[in-house]
């Protein structure tokens, strides 16, 4: 359901009720709110799906390597949006803004923004079949649905080995008191609040500074002059010109960085990898923000570039791979999706913070150079020192969270005490197999 959302909402994005500008955004709103919805439906699926699914000793490379797809993602799209307004620019080429400001958006350029955001709904309706197939995990059909028999064929069937169920420890688990406890309730808090406080105040704080940096970076690549002013250029060159800087940092930043968190998160650890990705945004950052003016200058600008793409380097080998990861760990089975949607829509609170906030702070201070309809705001530089201290409190809030590397769903969540689950490794597949 959350996969049909998805490419429903992707498809109307690109579409509008008429053509007046309210209609057009109102539309652009009311689909992107509902794909938001389907995608905060997937983030948790994703990431218990392959949790539950995996290896207790690969288990994080694996949940890491369903995150990391979204960088690839991230590079076909910057991608498509070249190839798109290049073609469009070419057929249908426009003077400068500052020499008609009305005749710089050719009427045919409404049609690129569309084709863009329409074009995502192809490779989400390409893993239709295969979702439809893929069985409910033996954890939650085991312990939620209470359903020990489906489990053991459900794991069978994907690990094409027998296993047989044992109903009656199924219903000991329904019987035992001390498993029954609520989500929130004041046993939830004691075993697993300052857990879920973590994960929530992690993922809000990283989405803050990483939103943020993705969405004035064409505000930076403009101050350091790697793209002209937006007043020499038409619209479809805009497009094509942030288009090709972003996909370059993707390229040779965003994209390793989400791949080396897949080949370290379980020789490292994930504290290890969050705190350390943390700790070098905030020294990035404030790097940048401190000797700003030092960065600005022509000679100097290919080393800003080389230091704002490790920001993203970092917030990849980092926390942005991390704060997937660890919520889909910790929880117990009947809580995990939920946990980790909690500490997800937190995040996304975070991008609001993050895309609101800063596209105000990063105004100019200077009445004349805002950009039209914001107030002055407090520059770049300062904006990158807020952004830096942001970063500074998401290493310390990593305290909270616990490691869990090389150990069972069941050790970290306590289920292993109150429910007599134990894991099995099964050598020849490589997989976890819970025997209820």
């Amino acid at each position: 359901m959350t996969l049909m959302l998805m490419v429903i909402c992707s498809v109307g994005s690109g579409l509008s009720f008429g053509h007046e500008p309210k209609s057009v955004i109102a539309t652009l709103c009311f689909f992107r709110f509902w794909l938001g919805f389907g995608i905060g439906g997937d983030y948790p699926l994703s990431a218990t799906i392959m949790s539950e699914y995996a290896n207790k000793k690969t288990r994080g490379a694996f949940i890491a390597a369903v995150f990391a797809m979204q960088g690839f993602g991230i590079l076909g799209g910057g991608i498509f949006a070249i190839i798109v307004a290049s073609a469009f620019k070419a057929a249908f080429d426009a003077p400068a803004y500052e020499v008609d400001p009305t005749g710089s958006t050719v009427p045919q350029a409404d049609f690129v923004w569309r084709i863009i955001l329409m074009v995502g709904a192809l490779p989400a309706a390409l893993t239709y079949y295969w979702r439809m197939k893929m069985p409910e995990t033996a954890r939650y059909t085991a312990l939620v649905a209470k359903n020990a028999k489906q489990a053991a064929s459900d794991m069978s069937k994907v690990l094409q080995v027998d296993i047989e169920s044992e109903e009656q420890k199924v219903e000991q688990i329904a019987q035992n008191r001390s498993n029954a406890y609520a989500l929130f309730s004041r046993e939830f808090v004691r075993r697993h609040g300052l857990h879920l406080l973590g994960t929530t105040t992690t993922w809000f704080l990283l989405d803050i500074a990483f939103y943020s940096q993705n969405l004035f970076q064409k505000d930076i690549f403009s101050a350091i002059g790697w793209i002209p002013p937006a007043k020499t250029m038409n619209a479809l060159e805009e497009v094509y010109r942030i288009a090709r800087a972003q996909t370059l940092i993707a390229l040779c930043s965003t994209v390793p960085g989400y791949w080396f968190t897949v080949a370290f998160i379980d020789k490292m650890g994930r504290f290890a990898i969050q705190l350390m990705g943390f700790f070098m945004m905030t020294v990035f950052m404030f790097a940048l923000a401190i000797p700003y003016n030092h960065w600005t200058h022509k000679d100097n600008r290919i080393g800003f570039v080389a230091m704002y793409s490790l920001t993203f380097f970092f917030a990849n080998f980092g926390p942005n791979a991390t704060t997937f990861v660890v919520p889909a760990e910790i929880f117990p089975a009947r809580f995990r999706s939920t946990c980790h949607g909690i500490s997800a829509a937190s995040g996304k609170l975070g991008a609001m913070v993050g895309a609101f906030g800063f596209l105000y702070l990063a105004q100019s201070k200077d009445k004349t150079k805002t950009e039209a309809g914001y107030p002055p705001g407090i520059g770049v530089r300062n904006s990158l020192i807020v952004l830096g201290v942001v970063n500074f409190l998401g290493m310390l809030f990593t305290f909270l969270v616990p490691e869990s590397k090389g150990k069972s769903l069941e050790e970290m969540s306590g289920e292993n005490e109150d429910n007599g689950i134990e894991e099995v490794e099964q050598p020849s597949h490589n997989r976890t197999v819970p025997i209820v």
